[in-house]
């Protein structure tokens, strides 16, 4: 199977730390020959000082200027978590030609899924007031964490409340760039069907407390694309299982090599 690029998104207001060692994880259980790029969207990570788009449109045109930038050439396999799987699915319907396979993790749309189960309302109170009001990095930190993973221990969320106050200093999301791209987020309107022959696979974690995972259940069953479940794991499955998530991406493009040859004609227009 010949190697190509992977490129992995991230969610509302993380950036490419937020990974952690899962890029590393992931390059480990592909095997040589495979390249994984970790991109930002603006207002998050290396770009925090730019204005977050309003539009998933606008973030698409935005990371594959980053791309063009790299010199990146394709075919891209696309790995994208909530907000970032709302990208992937416009960076795919736009350029279907650019993309080779999407996995979108925990992701949503509005077409889909109501509002109240795309955010759950258990949470607005600490988003709005730890996350969008709230001035004490670690606090919000671990506000974050507690909502989006279920099987670190104690001492590992702590660990990486720890690290991400540090990247939130270096690299702090404005509370403007957070409300754009809320905003961005709750009205994407997710294409009723997906351009055909680019596999697509949805996974979730069947224990998510930030969004519903009925969401990605109702993507897997209006696209008629498989799904795969964590049975515990929370909204950012890179850090509560990385080496389950590793493993199912790489068993999927596996199997997807042995249905049908890697298409090397598509390229980054």
């Amino acid at each position: 199977m010949a190697g190509t690029t992977w490129i992995l998104l991230r969610g509302l207001v993380r950036e490419q730390a937020h990974w952690d060692d899962f890029p590393e994880r992931f390059a480990h259980a592909l095997g040589s020959g495979h390249r994984i790029v970790c991109l930002d969207l603006p207002g998050n990570g290396q770009l925090h000082a730019q204005p977050s788009p309003a539009r998933v449109d606008a973030m698409v045109d935005a990371a594959r200027q980053q791309v063009r930038e790299r010199g990146i050439r394709g075919p891209l396999r696309l790995v994208a978590l909530s907000l970032g799987g709302m990208v992937a699915v416009q960076w795919l319907c736009n350029h279907p030609d650019e993309i080779e396979a999407v996995a979108l993790i925990n992701s949503s749309a509005a077409r889909f899924s109501p509002f109240w189960k795309r955010l759950r309302p258990m949470n607005y109170a600490s988003i709005v007031f730890q996350g969008l009001l709230g001035r004490d990095r670690l606090r919000r930190e671990r506000m974050i964490l507690r909502i989006s993973t279920n099987l670190l221990n104690p001492e590992q969320r702590e660990r990486l409340a720890e690290r991400f106050t540090e990247v939130d200093r270096l690299r702090p999301v404005s509370a403007a760039n957070t409300v754009r791209q809320l905003w961005a987020a709750l009205r994407f309107r997710a294409p009723v069907a997906l351009p055909p022959a680019v596999p697509v696979l949805v996974i979730n974690g069947a224990g998510d407390r930030l969004v519903h995972p009925d969401c990605s259940r109702d993507l897997a069953r209006h696209w008629q694309q498989p799904l795969l479940a964590h049975p515990d794991g929370g909204h950012d499955l890179s850090l509560d299982a990385p080496e389950w998530l590793a493993r199912t991406l790489l068993r999927w493009w596996t199997e997807q090599g042995q249905m049908s040859p890697v298409d090397g004609s598509k390229r980054l227009a």
